[in-house]
This record gives structure tokens, C-alpha cells and sequence, in this order.
């Protein structure tokens, strides 16, 4: 049988419906999953059930993360928050790490991961980072690597893709701060923004600042056997 892999949704601020994009649904199925889409709870009984029926999470991108989450209140470039979706999100992943299954997340989900093991975020790294930055929000087609990411030797990272750097696409304006001790950083764009983490004490949970699914609808194999190792961790722990 498949791994479940639960798998977060979008929401708009009316809160009138959830919404995933197709190319998130795609990479999974092509990568040998079972996405399950996984709506916002907030009991912990409920929380915990999730987390023990699904394999793996996979945490997809969306809007901005409430600041509050790590100790600071609202820059005036933060943009649209969720706070049900932050909650829910974070409650998911700490279970998931206590109990040692896998997690990949992008974009959104690799900020989230670093939050709900501790660590913190820029909320507008253009305004809170002094010096001159990448385009971070590309304007070019989302399967275009429009900028590099340089990969950490003996990383989780670099043992998937077998790469020192690669090509990858970008579309943010939030990422990752500091790290906690339990995580590395496995790669960084060449302006220093963090583009990859990954547990130290875990077998796979990876965060990525881009979006990889993206590239696996264009034929992108790097971005495929992430997925796949995604999976594959995902039957070894089931």
C-alpha cells in the first residue's frame, strides 16, 4: 500500500474554502504517495489522531505566518496571516517530530517547520535585511530556477540531489532566521538567504524555500527524487 501522506491546504481570509494546488497533488502522486488533504483542527485529541494516521506530512506554501508564533508583533510588510492555519500547522509538525516521521515542507512549510521546532523568521526580509538581495519573487514562469541554491556538504540535501548547487525557482518575501541547535542549514542562496533546512536527529525532515513541485511537473528530475525520497522515508517509517 501507498503511504498517507497528510498534506496542508490553503485558505483565503473569508474563510469561505480550502484550496491546493494541483501541481502539489501531482508531485506526491507521481513521487509514489497518497496525498490526504488534512482541513484546520484545533482539538489536540483530533490534532493527535492526524498525526498518528498519516506516514508523512507535507507542508505546502501559502501566505505569511503570524509573527506572534516567535516572539514579535506585525511589520508593515507582512502580508495576508491564516492564524488557524499557523496553529493547526505547528500543533501537526511537533507531534510529527516527537513521534520521528518524515516531514517535507516548502516554502511556507520549510518557515513553519524552523518555527515549530523553535527557531524564527524575517517577516519582510527586503526591509529587514541590510545589503543587496536576490529577486526572491521571481518574474519568470514558476518551473524557470531563476537563482541558485549552493548545498551543504554531508547534508540530508546534498545526498539527495548528489549537487553542490542547483538551479531553483523563488517566490518569497519571508524565510528562515535563526536555526535551532536540533537543525543545519543545507543550503543558502549567494546572497545568504536560507534555502534549505534539515533536522539533525531525524531521517528526513527537510525544509525547502522554493517551490520544488513546480519543477517536477516541467520533467525536473532533482525535484522528482526529492519527492521520492520524501516517499520512500515515508514506507520505512510506516
Amino acid at each position: 500500500m501507498k503511504p498517507i501522506i497528510g498534506m496542508t491546504l490553503s485558505m483565503e481570509i473569508d474563510k469561505s474554502h480550502y484550496t491546493a494546488t494541483n501541481d502539489n497533488v501531482e508531485a506526491i502522486i507521481q513521487a509514489g504517495g497518497m496525498p490526504v488533504m488534512l482541513p484546520y483542527l484545533s482539538d489536540e485529541c483530533d490534532v493527535e489522531q492526524v498525526a498518528n494516521k498519516i506516514d508523512g506530512l507535507y507542508a505546502t506554501g501559502g501566505y505569511d505566518i503570524d509573527p506572534t508564533l516567535f516572539g514579535e508583533e506585525p511589520h508593515p510588510q507582512l502580508g495576508t496571516i491564516i492564524p488557524a492555519r499557523d496553529q493547526f500547522e505547528i500543533s501537526v509538525m511537533k507531534k510529527l517530530l516527537k513521534m520521528g516521521k518524515p516531514i517535507l515542507g516548502v516554502c511556507r512549510g520549510c518557515q513553519t517547520l524552523n518555527i515549530a521546532a523553535g527557531g524564527d523568521m524575517y517577516q519582510d526580509i527586503y526591509s529587514q535585511i541590510n545589503g543587496d538581495l536576490l529577486q526572491h519573487t521571481q518574474k519568470a514562469p514558476m518551473d524557470h530556477g531563476s537563482h541558485f541554491v549552493y548545498v551543504s556538504k554531508n547534508s540530508l540535501l546534498s545526498r539527495l540531489t548528489g549537487m553542490d548547487h542547483f538551479r531553483i525557482n523563488s517566490w518569497h518575501h519571508q524565510a528562515n532566521r535563526k536555526i535551532p541547535s536540533t537543525f543545519q542549514v543545507s543550503g543558502t542562496a549567494s546572497d545568504g538567504i536560507i534555502e534549505a533546512i534539515e533536522s539533525k536527529q531525524h531521517s528526513f525532515v527537510l525544509g525547502l524555500q522554493w517551490h520544488p513541485e513546480a519543477k517536477v511537473k516541467s520533467g525536473d528530475v532533482t525535484s522528482l527524487r526529492i519527492y521520492q525520497s520524501f516517499i520512500e522515508a515515508c514506507k520505512v517509517e510506516r
